[in-house]
């Protein structure tokens, strides 16, 4: 039976926090335990170049994503898990990529657009600060993907249009130089939702609002006490819908137990309380993982092995594309 290909990653320019957990690392860990599935994880490192200029945080980032990976279950014998950066065939297939990729589709990224409107609201000039690297940084992700031809990209709905991107440019390709690519499919579902953060927007490094996954339980217990909730007294109803407080819940609770916190909202328990029940759920799933994360941080070179074996499987099958694809382009030797 031939195995479908499932491909995720995150970009290492921080501490993983719980949206990155329940939106990308357990729903991937999960599929990488499906037989059907032949799945590979990477830390894109590449990606984090185009935001942080800062060596020692990419550096601390991509040791902390990767013991986070590893601590949560992910199985290297299972898996083909590695860095981006290892992988020099990418880099080299985001060139033939560019190369078949118009300036208009590009135009269109929304991380590209957001960055004009903002400059253009602060009356800048609409290419201020902006990067050739934020602006091809769908390239890249299409690079990512196709260099192994995966099938299925789980992402949350802000990374749909990357993927309808990379369908674009592969077929593209595809046109120009026969059939080389599989078009990618972005798996969208429930468990890769965007978690809010404390404030109620997106859990994003970006809005400083995260909920830190590994740095114990005190900081845990201490940053969800921060999430923002109403004014509404003990004893008063509570709509969950909405609720930053109930949809972490959710995130980590059963049908059963979610159904019970339901109940629980309606009949007023009062926020200090709600927020104790969601550490203790919270904490109850992640106290294991956390003893293994600390392990894992406090030996780098048991990471490094699993990662250097990771990008030697990672790189024989991205190698074995790329002899064709040179060939297809008119990159070939004269002997």
């Amino acid at each position: 039976m031939t195995k479908e290909i499932v491909l995720t990653g995150i970009t290492t320019t921080g501490t993983p926090h719980l949206g990155n957990y329940v939106g990308a690392i357990r729903p991937s860990i999960e599929a990488s335990r499906i037989d059907s599935n032949e799945t590979y994880f990477f830390l894109a490192d590449f990606h984090a170049l185009i935001k942080c200029h800062d060596p020692a945080r990419v550096q601390q980032s991509r040791l902390e994503i990767a013991a986070t990976w590893l601590a949560c279950g992910l199985d290297p014998e299972k898996a083909t898990f590695y860095r981006q950066s290892d992988i020099p065939e990418i880099a080299e297939l985001n060139w033939l990529l560019t190369c078949v990729t118009g300036k208009g589709l590009m135009n269109r990224s929304h991380a590209y657009k957001a960055a004009v409107d903002e400059n253009v609201s602060a009356d800048q000039d609409a290419d201020y600060g902006i990067t050739m690297g934020l602006f091809c940084y769908p390239v890249l992700m299409s690079a990512d993907i196709l260099a192994f031809n995966a099938k299925k990209v789980p992402v949350g709905r802000d990374q749909i249009q990357h993927i309808e991107m990379a369908r674009d440019i592969a077929g593209r390709f595809n046109h120009i130089f026969g059939q080389h690519f599989v078009l990618p499919e972005a798996v969208v579902g429930d468990e890769t939702s965007l978690l809010k953060g404390l404030d109620g927007r997106k859990m994003s490094k970006s809005y400083n609002n995260t909920i830190p996954l590994f740095e114990g339980e005190k900081k845990l217990k201490k940053a969800i006490n921060k999430i923002v909730t109403n004014l509404l007294e003990p004893g008063e109803p509570k709509d969950p819908e909405g609720s930053t407080v109930f949809e972490i819940y959710q995130a980590f609770a059963t049908p059963e137990q979610t159904a019970e916190m339901r109940q629980k909202f309606a009949d007023g328990i009062a926020w200090g309380q709600a927020k104790k029940e969601l550490f203790e759920l919270v904490n109850s799933e992640l106290s294991e993982a956390r003893e293994k994360y600390n392990e894992l941080m406090a030996s780098p070179e048991v990471v490094e092995e699993i990662l250097q074996a990771g990008a030697k499987k990672a790189r024989a099958r991205a190698q074995s594309l790329l002899k064709e694809l040179r060939k297809s382009v008119g990159l070939v030797n004269f002997n």
